[in-house]
């Protein structure tokens, strides 16, 4: 093999690498129920992937002994074999970011997350229902992933998962009362992975927070989702007045798709049943629905229910991302018109989002009986 070519195809395996991280890469969090305003966990995932059109939908058990589930797909997958995140009748709830720092393995046919997940979702009660399923599970898994669970007992915890084996982080275990995981595995190569201004990022915003211990479902999605904070430049352009700013390392991403919220429950608590509040498409234009297991639960405008399987409000979330990114030519793809969002006029997308947003989850939470 001559030395051009060589050098061809080591190129090519970088550019596929990066491609990988660029495609999956998520923001996501973990939160004891001691720290939040309404006493129930929180399971949070901010989704960054190349399929810009999610949705969701609800599974009915596939055989006795199975459990109903509400989960995020990606529009193109008709049959649902993939969950990104999700919740069962059981009150168990699992989600997941890429990993970038735990295999060195040259295994083929990875990406299966999704369908471990299905299969956690269809089976597990408990977080350590989720465990025996890892171990039991035929290997390699497949994966290489932070897998974020909890459950109506109290448990929450992340697995950081590679094709062979796993380390188990629990929420309880910290004096936190929350854990934040992107893209790289803490138990991984510390020279590798991705996500690390992100988390510092998720960290610095969530303080504020664990200190009140008010943590509420919108702490995620109309805050931590809407922010362009980096915290290694130390700089917030959310209401910075600038016009265009590079999209580089905030939580909110060109490729973000949906921001989630799986708000759990307390098995010896009189509270109501697991619930799963979302926003789909690009983050900071995403408007907010919740999903439940209750008889026509899952609203339609947040399932796959146009003629081209695609959610009307993920569509409609695109369609605002498109005009923040409109730059074409060269690297504009990398820069966002950050007026688009914010502006001093107050007539930004999201300005306009984030209060109408938050009138719903007042509305709903009085309706579902959650808030104190």
């Amino acid at each position: 093999m001559n030395k051009l070519l060589r050098n061809a195809i080591a190129l090519a395996v970088v550019m596929a690498v990066m491609t990988g991280i660029t495609a999956q890469a998520c923001t996501s969090a973990i939160v004891s129920a001691r720290l939040t305003a309404d006493g129930r966990p929180l399971l949070w995932k901010n989704r960054d992937t190349g399929e810009e059109n999610n949705k969701v939908e609800r599974i009915n058990a596939q055989q006795p002994g199975q459990y109903d589930y509400i989960a995020l797909y990606n529009a193109s997958d008709t049959l649902c074999r993939e969950a990104w995140m999700g919740m069962n009748t059981a009150g168990f709830a699992v989600m997941n970011t890429a990993s970038y720092n735990l295999n060195r393995d040259t295994i083929t046919d990875m990406d299966k997350e999704g369908v471990l997940m299905t299969k956690a979702l269809l089976t597990c009660r408990t977080v350590a229902d989720f465990e025996q399923l890892l171990r039991s599970h035929p290997k390699p898994l497949r994966v290489e992933a932070n897998f974020g669970v909890i459950d109506t007992e109290g448990g929450a915890a992340y697995f950081e998962t590679g094709n062979f084996t796993y380390v188990r982080y629990d929420v309880d275990d910290t004096a936190e009362g929350y854990i934040v995981r992107t893209n790289y595995s803490h138990s991984g190569d510390n020279t590798r992975g991705s996500g690390f201004t992100r988390e510092n990022n998720a960290l610095a915003l969530m303080k504020p927070h664990a200190e009140a211990r008010d943590f509420t479902p919108a702490t995620f999605t109309e805050e931590l989702s809407r922010t362009f904070f980096n915290s290694l430049l130390a700089t917030d352009y959310t209401q910075s007045g600038k016009q265009w700013i590079v999209d580089q390392d905030f939580i909110p991403r060109r490729i973000t798709s949906a921001t989630c919220v799986i708000e759990g429950v307390i098995s010896d608590e009189p509270t109501p049943d697991i619930v799963m509040w979302v926003g789909l498409g690009y983050g900071p234009c995403s408007t907010i629905r919740v999903a439940t297991f209750d008889e026509g639960g899952v609203p339609v405008e947040i399932r796959g229910s146009l003629p081209s399987g695609h959610a009307p409000l993920c569509d409609e979330a695109v369609a605002m991302k498109n005009e923040v990114f409109s730059l074409r030519k060269g690297n504009g793809k990398h820069y966002l018109n950050l007026s688009k969002l914010y502006n001093p006029e107050g007539t930004g997308f999201t300005q306009i989002l984030i209060p109408r947003n938050m009138q719903y989850y007042r509305a709903k939470r009085l309706e579902l009986g959650i808030t104190r």
